[in-house]
């Protein structure tokens, strides 16, 4: 029998976690095949899924952070019962392609790509969907590109919509719009291209930032959503994503 791969961050609460479920899956054998279980917070899973972008296997998260609104709470009673009757859910990142002024860098982000002023002064950007124009001039501390996974994260802070798992749809909010001030940011489909535009990258630079991977300096930053990357994830039955994201989305309504 195959055994689960564990993957665990290196706190202690973590490796406590690790332990016990070393010892209950010597106890017990899972029938279900190719799980990698992952403990630790939202930022480690978004760590090993990125180091395993090209696997085929099914990743089933443990929180051992603060919030894990992307993992499963850790029972020791049921975590057989859990692994076998988890559900997938599969997920696309969104790809970053940044044009700096020597070279060209390509990141994934699996909740958001953020644009952010690098200096005291605010950015002026410019946003298209393909080659239409979404803003000709943005003035704001940055602006957000998030997925329907990451949409209850920094852009649920933000002030950006929840979106749905299933909404094909994408999110593009602004940080503190200046002008136009009234500026709340846009929805577009899931196939859109966005292209993001320093209109004045000596005088007021900016950084791309794909999750927690930062490309400073960036002149020219083109973002959509990388279907041939699918993101195998695990949930348990009353803890699943779209079960978190409406959670959020009624919160949201009754503040």
């Amino acid at each position: 029998m195959i055994k689960p791969v564990i993957i665990s961050d290196n706190n202690s609460t973590s490796l406590k976690i690790r332990k016990e479920i070393a010892k209950i899956l010597k106890k017990d054998n899972l029938k279900r095949r190719n799980i990698v279980i992952v403990i630790g917070g939202d930022g480690f899973m978004l760590q090993t899924l990125k180091q395993n972008k090209n696997s085929k296997k099914s990743f089933y998260g443990i929180n051992s952070g603060s919030y894990g609104f992307l993992m499963n709470k850790f029972s020791n009673k049921s975590l057989i019962t859990n692994l076998s009757k988890a559900k997938n859910i599969n997920i696309s990142p969104l790809e970053m392609l940044v044009t700096t002024k020597n070279k060209t860098r390509k990141c994934i982000a699996i909740n958001e790509v953020s644009i952010l002023r690098q200096s005291r002064q605010a950015a002026n950007i410019s946003i298209k969907n393909n080659s239409k124009n979404i803003i000709k001039k943005l003035v704001s501390d940055g602006v957000l590109v998030s997925t329907p996974a990451g949409s209850t994260a920094y852009n649920l802070s933000v002030h950006g919509p929840i979106l749905n798992l299933n909404s094909k749809k994408i999110s593009i909010a602004p940080i503190s719009a200046f002008r136009p001030r009234r500026w709340v940011g846009k929805i577009v489909s899931d196939k859109s291209k966005v292209v993001i535009k320093n209109l004045n990258p000596k005088k007021r630079p900016i950084s791309a930032v794909a999750d927690n991977v930062e490309v400073r300096n960036a002149k020219k930053i083109v973002i959509k959503v990388q279907n041939k990357i699918k993101f195998n994830l695990l949930y348990d039955k009353n803890t699943s994503l779209q079960k978190k994201i409406k959670l959020e989305q009624l919160r949201k309504e009754t503040n």
